[in-house]
């Protein structure tokens, strides 16, 4: 059997203020994510979901407990770990291309590969017709495509999502959902996604981690048995009604 890409154990955060003291925003979070799966992770709001997010991104270190990353401690940021922000964070003086390249000048690669690969993955997030738009031109769709395109240009093992949809509207968001479950389909990324919305965790997901209030801990995991690939009629199956039963009722 293989082993597992990340593994959380017993990770711990505590924030401190000088005027209120310490705020325990994780408690023993603990659990493993194996390669290519896709893990999303729910939970009630300020439950600590985006601290452990950036945790395991290299972005924060643990007050306590420690991740392990590829069978090594992580203890910071990794190129081979991508990340995607609920915002997509673009530099807006430059273009959809340019956005996208900046991970490859910043790695040295010469400007003409770094250039074609940056444009292969634009296409390849369906935006190959606007690689010279600018972000203020774009939809938030777009610019949120825009963004996961750049986490994907130098082909991270893990991809981190932190409600990469939320700011959008309820439609695109869909369109945004399918669209992502095709490029995790075609691309073969771990994944782990942080997102309020039960009905696109099981779309998306091989497990579901379901978290508690805060301080936050990992609770439940409910394993999505659903048939891939999935399609639109997966979401009027009675297995996905009864996934849904099962996941509202571990958030209670």
């Amino acid at each position: 059997m293989s082993q597992p890409i990340l593994v959380v154990d017993h990770v711990q955060m505590l924030f401190f203020d000088l005027a209120e003291g310490p705020f325990e925003a994780l408690e023993d979070a603990t659990f493993e994510v194996m390669p290519n799966e896709f893990v999303c992770l729910i939970g009630p709001s300020g439950c600590g979901k985006s601290t452990l997010l950036r945790i395991l991104g290299g972005l924060l270190q643990p007050t306590g407990g420690r991740v392990w990353f590829n069978g090594a401690p992580l203890e910071g940021p990794q190129e081979h770990i991508g990340f995607v922000f609920q915002h997509a964070n673009l530099m807006p003086w430059r273009t959809a291309l340019a956005n996208v390249m900046l991970p490859l000048e910043i790695q040295g690669v010469p400007r003409a590969e770094a250039e074609r690969r940056a444009d292969e993955m634009l296409h390849l997030v369906g935006l190959g017709a606007y690689t010279e738009m600018l972000p203020r031109d774009l939809s938030g769709g777009m610019r949120q495509r825009v963004a996961l395109a750049r986490a994907l240009i130098y082909d991270p093992d893990v991809l981190l999502l932190d409600e990469p949809f939320g700011a959008l509207d309820a439609l695109t968001r869909e369109r945004m959902s399918w669209e992502l479950l095709n490029l995790w389909q075609a691309r073969q990324k771990t994944v782990l996604m942080v997102t309020h919305d039960i009905q696109e965790a099981i779309l998306l997901s091989d497990r579901v981690l379901t978290m508690s209030r805060r301080p936050g801990r990992v609770e439940h995991e409910v394993v999505i048995d659903l048939p891939r690939p999935r399609t639109v009629d997966s979401l009027y199956t009675t297995r996905f009604i009864e996934l849904t039963h099962t996941l509202r009722d571990s958030l209670r």
